[in-house]
């Protein structure tokens, strides 16, 4: 159970554990008052005893389980850490159990029993396996009723995300702006040069088609995302013409490592829209896919200087809440300036997820 505090502040789990260990306890209460025919003091004491052993165990064992982060564990490594622990702690209960007796024993009846029954194997330990074995099971249990939860609030998250990003790239990459040039390109092609012209009109559709269903999905191959780049930058050629070069710099055993789909053409969008537009000779887009230890770096340089708003475009802030979302704040985005016209954008996505 979680530490999340109530309007009172008790937590959660402190109410479990009062609340279910001081029910559990009522049944030896009223045996030591009926069968055992203790006095209503020594029954209450003998009470708060045995909560407070249950409670003591328990907790130690969240202790243990929060500091060696066993609830991220998978079920058959969480398994092999919880049969032990559930024997190791009806063992200790059984001890206590006796401990407890064994004062009890002293005290009242002036008996010396404490080397007896720390040495006896009694039915306590049963009842400790019984109870322990419950607690545990109910404890995991919760951590990974919460996990699902959480996990299906972020599934639930990033389909919202990615249906919307849909239509963002409609205004947002593929803008009506850049529709109306392209669509002139064309229209000027038409008689000069039909070939081209078809051409043209294949890519501005695919372009459209991608935008509209690659969202759809949570990923895509890097050899499909920089197919659909190269077919971006040559539908842009049309406009730019000599003033547009891209280099290409692809690790080719990352093709089929999967990414969020349109995350590179995104960058090269606004690399071309606020660097090689805004340069009077043009420029060069350099893509770079590489391996870094345990990352992919996807990093986009382009001329142009970095201004305030660059960075904070729908396009770039969906692509950053959905690398949050999908990969759990491990990925990273970033752009900055290394020196004088020049703008770097880099992504970095860890290969284990």
């Amino acid at each position: 159970m979680g530490s999340k505090k109530s309007n009172t502040g008790i937590s959660l789990y402190w109410k479990c554990q009062l609340l279910g260990w001081g029910m559990v306890s009522l049944l030896w209460l009223y045996v030591a008052l009926v069968r055992d025919h203790f006095t209503l003091t020594h029954a209450l004491i003998n009470y708060i005893l045995d909560v407070a052993i249950c409670i003591g165990l328990t907790h130690a064992y969240r202790f243990m389980v929060l500091r060696s982060k066993w609830n991220q564990l998978g079920i058959q490594k969480l398994i092999r850490r919880v049969v032990p622990s559930i024997l190791i702690l009806a063992v200790l209960f059984m001890l206590f159990m006796n401990l407890k007796w064994s004062g009890y024993d002293y005290l009242v009846h002036d008996t010396d029993t404490f080397s007896k029954n720390l040495l006896v194997w009694n039915p306590v330990l049963i009842t400790g396996l019984r109870h322990m074995s419950i607690w545990v099971l109910a404890y995991h249990a919760y951590h990974f009723y919460i996990k699902e939860v959480n996990t299906a609030k972020t599934n639930a998250q990033l389909s919202v995300i990615a249906k919307q990003t849909q239509l963002d790239n409609l205004a947002a990459q593929l803008n009506p702006h850049f529709l109306f040039n392209s669509l002139n390109s064309i229209k000027a092609l038409v008689i000069e040069n039909p070939k081209s012209a078809r051409r043209a009109i294949d890519l501005l559709s695919d372009l459209l088609r991608s935008s509209l269903y690659e969202k759809e999905h949570s990923t895509i191959s890097i050899s499909e995302e920089i197919a659909l780049v190269k077919d971006y930058v040559e539908l842009e050629r049309l406009r730019f013409e000599e003033r547009l070069n891209i280099q290409f710099n692809v690790d080719r055993t990352l093709e089929n490592f999967k990414i969020p789909p349109l995350s590179i053409q995104l960058l090269v969008e606004n690399a071309i829209k606020h660097g090689v537009d805004k340069q009077l000779e043009g420029g060069t887009v350099a893509i770079s896919v590489q391996r870094e230890n345990d990352h992919v770096v996807i990093s986009v340089e382009n001329p142009g200087n970095l201004s305030n708003g660059e960075h904070k475009g729908v396009g770039l802030k969906n692509l950053n809440q959905r690398l949050l979302l999908q990969y759990e704040g491990k990925a990273d985005f970033k752009m900055e300036s290394p020196s004088e016209n020049e703008v770097v954008a880099t992504l970095m996505i860890p290969i284990e997820k």
